[in-house]
Formats: structure tokens, C-alpha cells, sequence
């Protein structure tokens, strides 16, 4: 699992998240800030895993999560969710989405998107 793309409405965020994610050995194959975006590119560069914002504005990263789920169902990629709101208040949205779990903001590093893939595939 190499290849990432990372979903998030704030520009800042993503540019830092992408710093971070190279640094520990992700290579970050692309950003999008909505929906239509996040689809079309994950469409394109087919990335292993994508890390998506549970509020993305006035949308929904549940609702995307959903949607990648559907897509292709051979090859679509490990998807992680992220907010800044801690797991506890998501816990069970979390659990009952198609993602493989939740990541921190605050700790997000390409070690802890590894791990929950992982344990996802257990």
C-alpha cells in the first residue's frame, strides 16, 4: 500500500497532510475537496487507499464512502476516514460505514493509515 489520495474541504490541511504522508512513505497521488472531484480522481489514478474527511463541507464523507464502496467492487481502494472530531463521537457511524476505520487528525501519519488497513484486513 503505497498510493494515496487524501479528500478534505480545507486547502491547508491538505497541503500539510500531504507533507506529512511523503514523509512517512505514502506517496500522495492526488487531493480533491468534494465529492464529483474525489470520484473522478480516484477514478483516474486508482490509488490504493483514500483518506476522507468526514465533513466535507456541505457533504458528506460518509455519504462518499458509500459511493466508493459501490464503484468497483475488485478494485476499489482502502478508505480510511479522518475528522477532527474524536473516534469516540464517531464510533458507530464508523463502524457501519464500508470504511476499513478512523483516523485522528491530530495523529494522522502514514503509520497510522498502514495500521488501520491493516487491522481492516484481519
Amino acid at each position: 500500500m503505497r498510493r494515496c489520495v487524501i479528500v478534505d474541504d480545507n486547502e491547508r490541511f491538505l497541503a500539510v497532510a500531504r507533507s506529512s504522508l511523503e514523509r512517512g512513505g505514502l506517496e500522495v497521488v492526488g487531493t480533491a475537496t468534494t465529492t464529483t472531484q474525489a470520484l473522478e480522481l480516484i477514478g483516474a489514478v486508482r490509488p490504493d487507499v483514500v483518506l476522507v474527511d468526514i465533513a466535507l463541507g456541505t457533504e458528506s464523507g460518509f455519504d462518499l464512502v458509500h459511493r466508493i464502496a459501490a464503484a468497483d467492487p475488485f478494485g476499489r481502494p482502502h478508505v480510511v476516514l479522518i475528522s477532527t472530531r474524536r473516534e469516540d463521537d464517531v464510533a458507530e457511524l464508523v463502524s457501519a460505514s464500508p470504511a476499513a476505520g478512523f483516523v485522528w487528525k491530530a495523529d494522522l501519519s502514514a503509520r497510522a493509515v498502514r495500521d488501520v488497513v491493516a487491522s481492516g484486513e484481519q
